[in-house]
């Protein structure tokens, strides 16, 4: 009987180990990524992508400038993309303004963050991401400020005056910034793009004879 109970014991110490894993508080952390918004929302007085918005394109991004230029680790990239804005679920998003005035400490924030999970190896790759040193580390840095200027032509489709204005600095970004060849290939192809133009072409009264009869 004893030995019965004893073994109750140890399965039930068992399942609440499971249940304060840190993992699931890191996966409510992440989710909370949708809700942090980016800095520069004060300076335009709108609705931009949020945190977890810009990284799901900026992953594409990446994996576009890595094929382009036939370089460097896809596995590696994306798991460096994934990573590259995280620790902001503590530090939240500093505009270019803020920036001048605060430095947010996100090397905690991210220590912090990984400790105690299963992916607490994923720490390092933020530091090789900072140290710019790898052509991952660059390639996922171009895609950061690309899709910049992807959300720009966007905000300026809406009407915002914004975008002409910041144009100088974001010639200086296309001109000093980028790493990457392909990067700069595709920062000129979005300044003449159109993003209305991939639904427009792929709307029904273009795709079906049928549409509105």
């Amino acid at each position: 009987m004893a030995c019965r109970k004893n073994n109750v014991i140890t399965q039930n110490l068992r399942q609440y180990k499971f249940m304060t894993n840190r993992d699931i508080d890191f996966l409510y952390e992440i989710g909370s990524l949708r809700n942090v918004p980016r800095g520069w929302r004060q300076h335009l007085g709108f609705d931009v992508a949020s945190d977890l918005e810009h990284t799901i394109r900026l992953i594409w991004i990446a994996l576009i400038i890595s094929r382009m230029e036939k370089a460097g680790d896809e596995n590696k990239i994306i798991k460096m993309a994934l990573v590259h804005d995280v620790a902001e679920t503590r530090t939240s998003d500093l505009s270019y303004v803020q920036k001048v005035y605060v430095k947010a400490d996100e090397s905690k924030a991210a220590d912090d963050m990984f400790d105690g999970t299963s992916v607490a190896d994923y720490r390092h790759i933020i530091e090789e991401y900072e140290k710019r040193d790898s052509i991952e580390a660059k390639i996922v840095k171009d895609a950061d400020n690309l899709d910049i200027d992807l959300e720009l032509k966007e905000i300026e489709e809406l009407g915002s005056k914004l975008p002409g204005k910041w144009a100088t600095n974001r010639k200086l970004v296309r001109d000093e910034k980028l790493y990457t060849q392909s990067a700069k290939k595709l920062w000129e192809q979005i300044q003449s793009s159109d993003p209305s133009e991939w639904h427009m072409k792929s709307n029904k009264w273009l795709k079906d004879p049928n549409a509105g009869k």
